[in-house]
């Protein structure tokens, strides 16, 4: 019989489940590592991340630590996978939308502040220089990694569990979902719900797969009297049109779901050919509630849980 734990990790609920009991202190040992390792590196919120620490130096360039090198290396992959449609360069346009701080430390009354002007021309993440270890990033644009650095946690965390014992393991950060070793009898079943009032549908998840659920109802806070949530369009550095209220993507790795997620949203009704197209296994719940599919996603209603067919 699997066994899990849950707590709470940068806001948001994380729980490792293993379908080995025995392991499960080995499991939840191997992730916190990893989720720490992560948070010390790239933490906006923390003034002592090696992200926060090296800001000053980052216009000339610097030596990155192994895993901030990874976590920009894979946020470039993101972007470019994207077309730019989740740059790890909004820092800046956060900060000015008020979200410079923990969501619950922020001024629902504050006025919002100027935005620092960028000075170079194209996508910001094209400029961003990383080379090995050195990274270079112009002084007119802030690194925000918490678009991806949550499916690269998952992904990383997977792995450790790997290394650690031959147990099967699913962790969840927040809507980052990742999947390793031997599934339990009939494979990891998955509540797919964003919120109390979107419509619920259990589905299975093979064990290597991943799944990641981008949504425009978490993370939210008003700025200047303005409703705003943590999903931005790059072309305007605002949050993107809330044509969905969540899109879940089941991919081979969270990085690879989360990034089609975010972007999915930001796209708006485009997305869904998008997906289609490429033959990717898709949710997406409109602001009625309504669902629309993509890829091998299994339909409504259906008996017993649905199971997710990844694409290639």
């Amino acid at each position: 019989m699997a066994a899990s734990r849950n707590w709470n990790v940068w806001g948001l609920e994380a729980s490792v489940v293993v379908r080995d009991p025995e392991e499960l202190g080995t499991a939840v040992d191997a992730v916190q590592s990893v989720v720490r390792s992560v948070d010390e590196a790239c933490s906006r919120f923390r003034p002592d991340s090696e992200l926060a620490r090296c800001r000053p130096g980052l216009a000339a360039g610097i030596d990155a630590s192994p895993v901030l090198a990874l976590l920009v290396e894979q946020a470039l992959l993101a972007a470019e996978w994207t077309g730019g449609d989740v740059d790890p360069t909004l820092g800046n346009e956060l900060d000015a939308l008020g979200y410079d701080r923990d969501l619950r430390s922020i001024d629902p009354f504050a006025e919002p502040l100027p935005l620092k002007r960028r000075e170079g021309t194209g996508p910001g993440w094209k400029r961003v220089e990383l080379d090995g270890a050195f990274l270079r990033v112009p002084d007119d644009l802030q690194l925000d990694l918490g678009a991806t650095a949550k499916a690269v946690a998952a992904d990383l965390a997977v792995q450790a569990v790997a290394a650690a014992s031959a147990t099967g393991v699913m962790v969840v950060l927040g809507g980052d979902l990742a999947t390793g070793g031997p599934a339990p009898d009939g494979g990891w079943q998955v509540l797919v719900q964003d919120t109390a009032a979107d419509p619920a549908q259990q589905v299975t998840l093979a064990t290597g797969s991943a799944m990641a659920t981008s949504s425009t109802q978490h993370r939210r806070w008003r700025h200047g009297g303005t409703e705003m949530h943590h999903i931005l369009d790059p072309r305007f550095g605002l949050p993107a049109e809330t044509v969905w209220r969540s899109v879940t993507v089941a991919h081979r790795s969270c990085l690879r779901a989360n990034a089609l997620s975010t972007a999915s949203i930001v796209r708006g009704y485009p997305a869904v050919e998008w997906l289609e197209s490429g033959g990717v296994a898709a949710r997406f719940v409109d602001r009625r509630g309504n669902i629309i599919t993509t890829g091998n996603w299994p339909a409504m209603p259906y008996e017993p849980a649905g199971e997710v067919q990844l694409h290639g």
